[in-house]
């Protein structure tokens, strides 16, 4: 009798549990998902959130109204009134920790001369969408947001809470958003994990080779170098001229390379990556984990394939000069802004002293900017989400490899990290073409394979339901 109410129990249990699972993931219909998300991705591109000056809050507001919509608690948080963040909360039973879906409402400005299509009219054109947005970070905001509505649709039982936060400011001014949010209200965003920007899924002739998920990412720490002199007649050239000063310490600069460091995301990226490239690149990729020929392998890195050989390094780049301004005058000072970009474990003072010394001249000064993103250690590939990710790779693209990386750039994923929370970013379809050539993030004529956004939710989707339902 007890055996009997025990196999009846087990019956019910795994019919209830596998209906569950069936409801929140085959049962939904991803072309009315799609044609929904689409509505709006268009809405969200209209909205002109160009920092400066940001406007944040318009975009804040519309998304507050669709989540009230659905039923879904949410609320705006501000220094600035004009700037404000978006955070929304789906409960779990508690479980387990939260995790922190995030994204930046604010883009780049834009020269409007430059663009085909209207920059603040998703236009579909040849298969993409084009508009300021669409790849950094819009497409993102509306994958979370259609994750959201559809846990709350579908009432699936989670053990974790879900927390989205649409942040303002990231693009260069992130006091207003996840500074601001870090310092004053981490309570409403403190998590285990955190997805965000900054991976893609790369499609090379068709077929999908590997999936990036970013799990660090280097920091800027850039530096004014400045030379003085005495001025004096262009007629009566004189050796200590400020300009000849400041060029003899960027030649040196120049002439230098930063040390190489491999950490435990760019071993595992290039690992990987040798597993999937051609076979004269594999080789490379192998020759960088050898310490006997890994000079070598820097030395082709830095002719052929500069993102490898900058993920190495510290990297050290001039980018602005300003001196002078008569053509008859030399000038008593000169400058120069170098953008230095750290690994995730520089320290920006030892490293100023390195260029200091470097450059060894004290009529040259260095000054240093605030570096406004943290330090931070990369996030595990070893841990719950990083394998979740993993999985939502071989369910959706059984045949390519997840390649753990590290941006060159950076992300507000800097100060989440330096929070202790394991980061990794992730992003939609692109081709190899697409990603070489322009039309990309920040660029002229920024665009999205239309194809590519209904993919970047279901990503979301079985990542978040694999680890939290």
């Amino acid at each position: 009798m007890i055996v009997s109410f025990i196999r009846k129990y087990l019956v019910i249990f795994f019919f209830l549990f596998s209906f569950q699972t069936s409801f929140s993931q085959d049962s939904i219909d991803w072309k009315e998902v799609e044609s929904e998300a689409l509505n709006y991705f268009k809405d969200l591109i209209a909205i002109n959130t160009t920092n400066p000056p940001g406007n944040e809050t318009e975009l804040a507001n519309y998304l507050k109204a669709i989540f009230d919509k659905e039923g879904i608690d949410s609320s705006l948080y501000f220094l600035d009134p004009d700037r404000a963040n978006f955070v929304a909360r789906i409960e779990g039973n508690g479980s387990k920790r939260p995790i922190l879906i995030m994204e930046h409402s604010d883009v780049v400005g834009v020269q409007r001369e430059n663009w085909i299509t209207d920059p603040f009219v998703a236009t579909e054109k040849d298969g993409y969408i084009y508009g300021r947005g669409t790849l950094d970070d819009k497409d993102s905001i509306t994958a979370a947001s259609m994750v959201m509505f559809l846990l709350k649709r579908h009432n699936i039982t989670l053990d974790r809470d879900i927390i989205f936060l649409a942040e303002s400011g990231e693009e260069g001014t992130t006091k207003f958003g996840v500074d601001y949010m870090v310092e004053h209200h981490w309570d409403k965003i403190e998590s285990e994990f955190c997805l965000a920007e900054g991976g893609e899924v790369v499609s090379i002739d068709g077929k999908v080779s590997h999936v990036s998920i970013t799990t660090t990412e280097k920091f800027p720490m850039r530096i004014t170098l400045v030379s003085t002199a005495e001025s004096s007649h262009g007629s009566r050239p004189r050796k200590d001229n400020a300009i000849l000063i400041l060029s003899q310490a960027l030649a040196k600069i120049g002439a230098w390379r930063s040390p190489m460091r491999l950490n435990n995301t760019t071993r595992a990226y290039f690992e990987r990556l040798a597993t999937i490239a051609p076979d004269e690149q594999a080789e490379w990729y192998r020759k960088i984990l050898n310490p006997d020929t890994q000079n070598e392998a820097e030395n082709y890195f830095e002719l052929n394939e500069p993102l490898h050989f900058s993920i190495l390094r510290t990297s050290v780049a001039p980018t602005i000069l300003n001196a002078g301004f008569r053509r008859n005058v030399v000038p008593s000072t000169a400058q120069a802004t170098i953008d230095i970009r750290g690994l995730p474990d520089q320290s920006p003072e030892d490293f100023y002293k390195i260029i200091e010394d470097l450059i060894d001249d004290n009529r040259v000064e260095i000054f240093p900017e605030e570096v406004y993103r943290p330090a931070s250690p990369p996030s595990s590939i070893e841990s719950d989400m990083f394998k979740s990710l993993e999985r939502t790779v071989d369910k959706m693209y059984p045949n390519a490899v997840t390649l753990p990386t590290m941006m060159t750039g950076a992300t507000d994923m800097a100060q989440i990290r330096a929070k202790g929370v394991q980061c990794y970013g992730f992003g939609p379809l692109r081709t190899q073409r697409d990603i070489n050539g322009p039309g990309g993030a920040h660029g002229d004529n920024e665009r999205i394979l239309k194809d590519s956004i209904i993919g970047l939710i279901q990503f979301l989707w079985y990542t978040v339901i694999d680890i939290a339902s």
